[in-house]
């Protein structure tokens, strides 16, 4: 054999032999080639069906909420969040301990950083939107009715502001969503394996937030009313309500052990609420928070699909459910957004009820109805994106309209100017009085700002006797220089021996808020009255 001939031979036919689409040459990388395309083939058929159309389209709305997040600052509530998310327990003052968790997951994952703070926030409605799409599905809806249902679901007000703030509302609303697929599917099924993760999903639910115990006490008036009664011998539906007492147990022995510190704090919220006169526009503000104007008729269309239009009652069991949980919020003193999760089946109800009734129409006419209908929801769409979605540039027209509606975007405003100023005041005192100078603010959101932003600027931890904050406790130190920041003057002197206005707490833009308007000043107070211990255990608050 020739040289020439021996290296063609030993290089180039394996070589070819390797590359060729024979397939007595190359099986294996034929074969991964074939795998590839299968699985092109499947992911693109995926995103075909149904459920790859309500991903799509959630995923869509989860893009435009992470590109939208970062246009101001931390709201309030996200500031303790944030904090509580540094403290994980089984329980807070303010709600139970799967908010924390999850933001405690959010700070390994992306830092302090805004955007990915709120990123579960907009996974949550961007999940609410896949549900509801799929509870229209499991209602006989077609792929239009699917869709417009999860775009219902999305563009509703509450959906489109909890998906830009990280706050235990969003996570409250996606469990109850959850609660509703799963109770279709059981009605559907007559499976009544489902009670367990339903059972699950509320423990979850009561994990998060306590409100899930009107939706299970709606579930349960449902249950007695409705022909449903049939589960009650099942001990699926006693094992699924094990399970939820299960997940819910931690939370409840924390709150054993500290006194069922909620019930007071929740006491406290009820009483300032109905005092400011927060609950009297429950009724009217459904209609322009949990939906609005464009798909308000379609909740009425649900309800009339749950009670009249099925002729087998065997969804009735959603309607009185809805009805009955909805009662109890309103007789317990509700905000209007506290119904929230109960509205994604309506409108899923009552995008396939419309649906039906265009299916008798003449093609033309059934499509002039959906041409309208998608017109209007794509103008209420859009319309309440620039109202509740941070979109809006600081003073600009859009900006000051929403300034007016909700003080949402003004709480997001000035915090970072705060821990400046009170460095500034911190900054300005000796070296020595320094060493023994502590910080005491009057509320959450001044606590979690100046925890936040204030160990950069060199700040000794800030004080609140503030919900979960108390539990933390007062400066070792026992400072006897203290600055205030949350306090008036006269709050002060009656605090301190001495107390002056070393700085003013003000932001930039001119926006008025809590912040500005309630607490401009900040003290430089000396000479505590009283033992830090007896002030720790007489001047608790609440917020």
């Amino acid at each position: 054999m020739s040289g020439t001939l021996w290296r063609n031979t030993l290089f180039c036919d394996p070589f070819y032999s390797f590359l060729s689409i024979r397939d007595d040459h190359q099986p294996w990388l034929w074969r991964i080639g074939e795998d590839s395309k299968s699985m092109g083939k499947r992911i693109a058929g995926f995103f075909r069906s149904d459920l790859g159309v309500l991903v799509l389209i959630a995923a869509a709305c989860m893009l435009l909420h992470i590109a939208t997040n970062g246009q101001y600052g931390f709201h309030r509530d996200e500031l303790q969040t944030l904090d509580d998310a540094r403290h994980l327990d089984w329980g807070f003052v303010a709600y139970p301990p799967i908010t924390p968790l999850i933001g405690h997951v959010e700070l390994i994952l992306f830092g302090t950083s805004l955007t990915g703070f709120r990123v579960f926030s907009a996974f949550a409605v961007s999940m609410i939107m896949v549900l509801t799409g799929l509870i229209a599905k499991e209602l006989g809806g077609n792929r239009h009715v699917i869709v417009l249902a999860a775009v219902a679901a999305g563009i509703a007000p509450v959906s489109l502001a909890q998906g830009a703030v990280f706050q235990y509302v969003s996570l409250d609303y996606l469990w109850g969503v959850a609660v509703t697929y799963l109770l279709v599917r059981l009605l559907k099924s007559e499976d009544p394996r489902l009670w367990v993760p339903i059972g699950a999903t509320l423990g979850l639910g009561m994990e998060t937030r306590y409100t899930m115990g009107f939706l299970t006490l709606g579930i349960i008036g449902a249950v007695l009313i409705t022909s449903a009664r049939r589960f009650l011998r099942s001990g699926w539906l006693w094992l699924g309500v094990g399970t939820s007492i299960l997940v819910f147990l931690p939370n409840l022995i924390w709150q054993m052990e500290h006194h069922f510190i909620s019930l007071e704090f929740l006491s406290y919220l009820h009483a300032r609420d109905l005092r400011q006169g927060r609950y009297g526009g429950f009724f009217p503000e459904q209609l322009l928070t949990c939906v609005n104007f464009v798909t308000a008729p379609l909740s009425l269309l649900g309800l009339w699909f749950y009670f009249v239009q099925q002729h087998d009652r065997r969804y009735r069991f959603l309607g009185w459910m809805f009805v009955v949980s909805f009662t109890l919020f309103a007789l317990a003193g509700s905000r209007s957004y506290y119904t929230a999760p109960l509205y994604p089946m309506l409108l899923a109800a009552g995008s396939v009820l419309l649906g039906n009734w265009l299916a008798a129409l003449r093609t033309m006419w059934s499509r002039v109805v959906y041409g309208v209908q998608w017109t209007a929801v794509l103008i209420g769409g859009v319309t309440f994106a620039l109202l509740v979605m941070p979109v809006a540039p600081i003073g600009s027209k859009i900006w000051r309209v929403t300034a007016k509606l909700h003080d949402q975007f003004r709480e997001e405003i000035g915090w970072p100017d705060l821990a400046h100023a009170v460095a500034g005041v911190y900054g300005s005192l000796s070296p020595e009085e320094r060493e023994r100078t502590g910080i005491l603010v009057g509320n959450y959101g001044e606590a979690g700002s100046l925890n936040l932003y204030g160990q950069a600027l060199g700040l000794p931890h800030a004080m609140s006797l503030t919900n979960s904050f108390w539990y933390r406790g007062y400066d070792p130190r026992l400072p006897q220089t203290v600055i205030l920041a949350g306090f008036d003057l006269d709050q002060g002197r009656k605090l301190f021996g001495s107390c002056v206005v070393a700085a003013k707490n003000s932001n930039p833009f001119g926006v008025e808020n809590e912040e500005s308007r309630d607490h401009p000043d900040i003290l430089l107070c000396r000479n505590l009255r009283m033992p830090w211990p007896v002030y720790w255990e007489h001047f608790r608050r609440f917020g």
